[in-house]
C-alpha cells in the first residue's frame, strides 16, 4: 500500500495529510502531535477517527498544517484523517459518518461591513 494523501479544512485552517502503515506516529509540522497540540482535548480530537475505527497505532501520519487557530487546525486534521481512512477502506465510512467526522463544517467568520465597527455591531445611534 502506498501513501494516502488527503486534505481537510475548518474555518481558515488547512490540513494536508500523508498516511501510510506504521506504528502510530503522528508528525504535525515536523513536531510530535502531543508537542503541537498541548491540551488533551485537542489530542483526543486528533485521535478520534482512529479510536472510532479501532486503528490506534496502525498508521504513521505526516501533516502540514497552516492557517487558523489551534482548535480549527485540530478539527481540520480530524477531517483529513477521516477522509484518508475512508479512502483506505470503505467499511469505515458508516461509523465515521454517524459521528459526523466526514462533514466539512461550513461556518466561517462573517465579514466586516463598511460603516460599522464589526460584522454586526453598529455605531451608537443618536436621535438628537
Amino acid at each position: 500500500m502506498e501513501v494516502i494523501n488527503t486534505s481537510g479544512r475548518r474555518k481558515t485552517a488547512v490540513a494536508r495529510v500523508y498516511m501510510k502503515p506504521g506504528n502510530g506516529q503522528i508528525i504535525v509540522n515536523k513536531k510530535d502531535y502531543k508537542e503541537y497540540f498541548h491540551t488533551s482535548i485537542l489530542q483526543y480530537v486528533v485521535n478520534q477517527p482512529f479510536a472510532i475505527t479501532q486503528n490506534e497505532g496502525k498508521f504513521d501520519v505526516k501533516v502540514n498544517l497552516n492557517g487558523g487557530g489551534i482548535k480549527g487546525q485540530a478539527e481540520a486534521l480530524r477531517l483529513a484523517v477521516s477522509k484518508a481512512l475512508v479512502q483506505l477502506d470503505a467499511e469505515y465510512r458508516p461509523p465515521l459518518k454517524a459521528k459526523g467526522l466526514l462533514r466539512r463544517d461550513p461556518r466561517m467568520v462573517e465579514r466586516k461591513k463598511p460603516g460599522q465597527p464589526k460584522a454586526r455591531k453598529k455605531f451608537q445611534f443618536s436621535k438628537r
